[in-house]
């Protein structure tokens, strides 16, 4: 049974912390500043990759340390993304995540996981994102793929069209929620998103 619910954080407000610099950080970093270019993240690593470097010139939120983890990198941050080989500091991480009550990521180490990284789809300002529940990110990554490739185009100028009609819509929650429903559907009877 899958129990994950997933949820939107507005991450150009709530500091995230990156421990490691390679390859691992850097695909989570470009993720991250992809879907959310003004993240507030700041990264720990001794070393780091020249794809981190490079994230450093587009990205004013993006702090770097480059040094060893400290417990004190912890302090305010509300995630944590370990993305280092290292037993030692994932249990010392975990461990301080708790107690502090932030959530943690382990890059493909479900049981160090409070939440997963899915892959997230982006047109305009729909997004979509996907999860295997941790047990299969691959499939994520070939669905977003997929969703990328096959979303329309000229998706993002119908969203900006039902904003302005749920705008304009009168009555209760209820009311408008069943007259846009209406709309919709009848956006769907007419194979306007089909091939």
């Amino acid at each position: 049974m899958n129990e994950l619910f997933p949820i939107f954080i507005k991450a150009h407000e709530t500091p995230i912390l990156i421990i490691g610099g390679g390859e691992v950080a850097e695909e989570k970093l470009h993720f991250l500043l992809k879907s959310s270019p003004h993240a507030r993240v700041k990264v720990v690593a001794k070393e780091l990759t020249p794809g981190v470097i490079s994230f450093l010139d587009n990205h004013p939120n993006l702090i770097v340390a480059r040094r060893a983890f400290e417990p004190e990198d912890l302090k305010g941050k509300k995630l944590v993304i370990v993305a280092a080989n290292n037993p030692e500091l994932l249990e010392e991480v975990k461990a301080l995540s708790e107690e502090h009550d932030i959530l943690m990521n382990s890059a493909d180490n479900p049981p160090y996981c409070d939440f997963y990284l899915g892959g997230i789809v982006t047109k305009g300002n729909l997004k979509i994102a996907i999860s295997t529940n941790g047990k299969a990110p691959i499939i994520a990554k070939r669905l977003r793929e997929f969703f990328e490739l096959n979303l329309p185009d000229n998706l993002e100028e119908n969203l900006e069209v039902l904003e302005t009609l749920r705008r304009q819509l009168t009555g209760d929650f209820e009311k408008k929620l069943s007259q846009l429903n209406e709309l919709t559907k009848e956006l769907i009877e007419n194979d306007q998103y089909r091939n």
